[in-house]
């Protein structure tokens, strides 16, 4: 199903044909993210995502902007931690017109300094934006305080002073570092042929050079933390965590059952406890950030500040029940079978399929393919989930912070005590 070709200046093209769509989506992978920032440059991999859109030596933002529009196509680029994509999906005749305005942007933005000022103010309201959304904002704090001064740790948006800080050598700079043949990987997938693909792509990608391979930071090994930080907001904002596991880890899929059973949809044990039977939020969920080396599981409520302490102990008492008892075997299955249904239900989509070549390619150094994950995912056993809560959440690995008004603070160890969690 998937094709893939490396160029001779380290480039990787992944393909995959789709004959009966009459779209494609194409996308250019760079592994470089916030955690590749060094003192100074905090924001940059973001800000760069947002000046590749602010005209080119052939082209300006406007036209940019009106390129694929025009032809009812799309045009976009996101960052992560670890690595920033720009995208486009188009029906399949204007694939080289995706191609050529990509390539444009990759290779030919002017990043003039009027326009470097302009955008530090729109990147600098992005980030206060973010700061009046306090149940977003919660989770970048934490991050923060339980990676301490990894780059890890670090907001992707960065900060009002770090924005402020940033010019046009800094930014060329992190290009030359990173912007390199060996940390590009270009995806392709919808109505395509293989041998097009790289023939178009070889002429624009095949010959640049800059930099080498990224060079990762060692391992953060997470700290616990214990913060109540004060906010004016109406609700109290929750979030419960330990770290998580690498991207490669053997109890990853593992780790996903017992994510989906315990905070992962509607049917959730958290879901139906706290917020069908109790009423105590409309919000509750928990999810796992995965990276290269390590993770982070959390779970997360925004709840009146009067019920802090309910909801608090309610979401301990689960983690703890199953970490005890287990999950049931139609648990277990109908888990296992949600995942395998998002995951196949996403493949309808050429964007996503896109995606999943790009991302797997850059972060495993391969094609991770559906049947892969869903083989892995069958194997998995009660016992393998009781095993991944043991790891995971141990007493003296769990943080915990609140965001909100004051007067509503808790003391961990007396609730882990008070629901006799003594290991």
């Amino acid at each position: 199903m998937y094709q893939k070709m490396v160029l001779p200046n380290g480039v990787r093209i992944i393909t995959e044909e789709i004959e009966h769509v009459r779209s494609a989506a194409i996308g250019i992978w760079v592994g470089a993210g916030s955690r590749d920032e060094k003192t100074g440059y905090e924001g940059i991999s973001h800000f760069i995502e947002h000046m590749f859109f602010k005209g080119t030596e052939h082209r300006s933002a406007r036209a940019l902007a009106e390129s694929l529009e025009a032809v009812g196509g799309q045009l976009n680029a996101f960052t992560t931690k670890e690595y920033t994509c720009y995208y486009a999906k188009i029906l399949d005749e204007d694939l080289d017109l995706a191609i050529d305005v990509l390539s444009d942007m990759f290779f030919c933005s002017l990043f003039e300094e009027k326009e470097i000022e302009k955008e530090k103010n729109v990147v600098i309201e992005e980030i206060k934006m973010y700061e009046d959304s306090p149940d977003e904002l919660i989770h970048d704090i934490f991050s923060e305080k339980v990676w301490n001064d990894h780059p890890l740790g670090k907001p992707i948006l960065g900060t009002e002073e770090s924005i402020r800080a940033l010019n046009r050598e800094k930014i060329l700079t992190y290009l030359s570092e990173h912007y390199a043949p060996d940390n590009v990987v270009i995806s392709v997938a919808g109505k395509i042929k293989h041998d097009d693909i790289v023939a178009k792509l070889s002429s624009q990608f095949g010959t640049f050079k800059r930099g080498g391979r990224r060079i990762l930071e060692e391992t953060p090994a997470g700290q616990r933390v214990e913060h109540y930080q004060t906010k004016d907001t109406e609700q109290m904002h929750i979030l419960i965590g330990v770290p998580g596991l690498g991207q490669d880890d053997e109890d990853i899929h593992a780790m996903h059952i017992f994510n989906n059973v315990l905070g992962g949809g509607l049917s959730s044990r958290l879901f139906q406890e706290i917020r069908e039977q109790r009423g105590l939020a409309y919000s509750v969920y928990s999810y796992h950030a995965t990276y290269v080396d390590t993770g982070l599981f959390a779970v997360y409520a925004g709840t009146s500040p009067n019920n802090t302490q309910e909801v608090i102990e309610c979401i301990l008492e689960e983690i703890k029940a199953i970490q005890t008892k287990g999950i049931t075997s139609e648990e277990l299955e109908r888990t296992k079978a949600q995942i395998k249904g998002g995951l196949y239900l996403g493949l309808e989509s050429v964007s996503s399929r896109m995606s999943r070549l790009g991302k797997t390619e850059l972060t495993y150094n391969r094609v991770l393919s559906p049947e892969e994950v869903v083989e892995k995912l069958e194997k998995v056993t009660q016992e393998d989930v009781i095993r991944v809560i043991g790891r995971l959440w141990q007493k003296d690995k769990i943080s915990i912070m609140t965001l909100g008004p004051a007067g509503h603070e808790v003391v961990l160890a007396d609730l882990l005590k008070k629901i006799g969690w003594d290991d």
